[in-house]
């Protein structure tokens, strides 16, 4: 029974817009209060209200005007004290019933208990049950003093009433339900969005920095070539300014007035493909660059992502297997951008990358988004490839 009540309360959450699921019904009882008060005192609607265990009906006097307003006035109080609501208008609806007015707020009990039934949130049960046993003397004096209502009569209206209680049930659980996924779904994009900037910061730092290292290291052996060392130190100070502005741009990118989207800034901030060629053949890297085809104008994220999956193994080649050549070949298709890095294996160096991985895992991560296919791994006869087919639009 947990099971299927489950089931349906999913297939009722997918079916149901989120503006109902967050609606509170007891918002309107403020209202409806006072209202059905005065709706009561109509003259063709007295003595027209629910009806249970047949007293006969009784002139109004002023008794019934506290009656009425014990039934309808509560039910201004159900949004925050919704027990003490319930258990007023229960009360007001017996004497109702009891003593023959039979008047139109006697409805204020059906409002009650879908109000309870939806804001009650500790001792849910013992509420519940408390109401069923408060029922029971109230069923058995009504038949005594009435022309005879019979037994399935008294449990037909106690149905009726706990169908309506159930009702507010599956109100508070349809609310609940839904604050939940909202929640998640908060939580589920913090988490992307921090993945994000961490495969951004990755991206940027560790490739201008592992630059910069390179550079850096070379330029000792350089003192007995001033103008070798000046170029090396040259080159260090355009990849650190770069690395500044990269830094900013991501910087720009999480302050909240920002007023373009990230993904389109990423985009347009990824850079060309041959500059960052040559920035890594500065640092001491044989790069090989071939580029075939035109880059489409709608590539979108897709161009970015190329640029990165070119960043991240032209990192690991400076790392890894510096001054081993690196080849780079990045075909422009209608449809998809294909790349390949291959480094070659020289002697016993190794090409395959260490590290934790992190940022061919992010990689793989950016082309699936884009339902694209990636790849990196030792190649036959040594050395190691990276691998991207990005399809220029995103899957819809």
């Amino acid at each position: 029974m947990i099971a299927l009540r489950r089931a349906f309360l999913r297939i009722r959450l997918r079916r149901t817009p989120g503006q109902w699921l967050r609606f509170d019904v007891t918002a309107w009882y403020l209202v409806l209060g006072p209202l059905l008060l005065a709706a009561s005192f109509l003259p063709s609607l007295q003595n027209h209200g629910t009806q249970l265990g047949g007293v006969p009906n009784r002139p109004w006097d002023g008794l019934a005007v506290v009656v009425i307003a014990l039934e309808s006035l509560p039910l201004m109080m159900c949004r925050r004290w919704p027990v003490a609501c319930v258990a007023l208008v229960s009360v007001g609806f017996a004497l109702d019933q009891l003593l023959g007015y039979h008047s139109l707020a006697g409805t204020a009990l059906a409002l009650a208990l879908l109000g309870a039934g939806s804001r009650v949130e500790q001792h849910r049960r013992a509420t519940a049950l408390a109401l069923s046993v408060a029922y029971v003397p109230l069923a058995v004096v009504l038949s005594r003093l009435g022309s005879g209502e019979s037994t399935s009569g008294f449990v037909m209206f106690y149905v009726a009433t706990a169908l309506v209680w159930g009702m507010g049930a599956w109100l508070r659980a349809a609310r609940i339900a839904e604050a939940d996924r909202r929640r998640r779904v908060a939580e589920e994009t913090r988490t992307a969005e921090r993945t994000r900037i961490a495969r951004e910061l990755h991206d940027v730092v560790t490739h201008h920095v592992t630059a910069m290292v390179v550079q850096t290291e070379a330029a000792r052996y350089l003192t007995s070539a001033p103008e070798r060392l000046e170029q090396a130190l040259t080159a260090v100070s355009e990849t650190g300014r770069q690395a500044i502005g990269d830094l900013r741009h991501l910087l720009d990118l999480l302050n909240p007035d920002h007023s373009t989207q990230p993904a389109e800034d990423m985009t347009s901030h990824g850079g060309s493909l041959g500059t960052l060629v040559e920035q890594t053949r500065r640092a001491g890297q044989p790069v090989e660059f071939t580029e075939e085809g035109t880059p489409p104008e709608s590539t979108g994220s897709a161009h970015l992502v190329a640029y990165r999956v070119v960043q991240e193994a032209l990192t690991n080649a400076l790392k890894y297997a510096h001054g081993i050549r690196t080849s780079v070949m990045v075909r422009h298709g209608d449809k998809e951008i294909t790349v390949e890095v291959t480094t070659e294996a020289s002697g016993s160096r190794a090409t395959s990358p260490g590290g934790s991985g992190r940022g061919l895992a992010g990689l793989r991560e950016r082309v699936d988004v884009l339902g694209g296919e990636f790849s990196a791994g030792r190649r036959t006869g040594g050395g190691f490839v990276v691998r991207a087919r990005i399809p220029a639009k995103a899957p819809s």
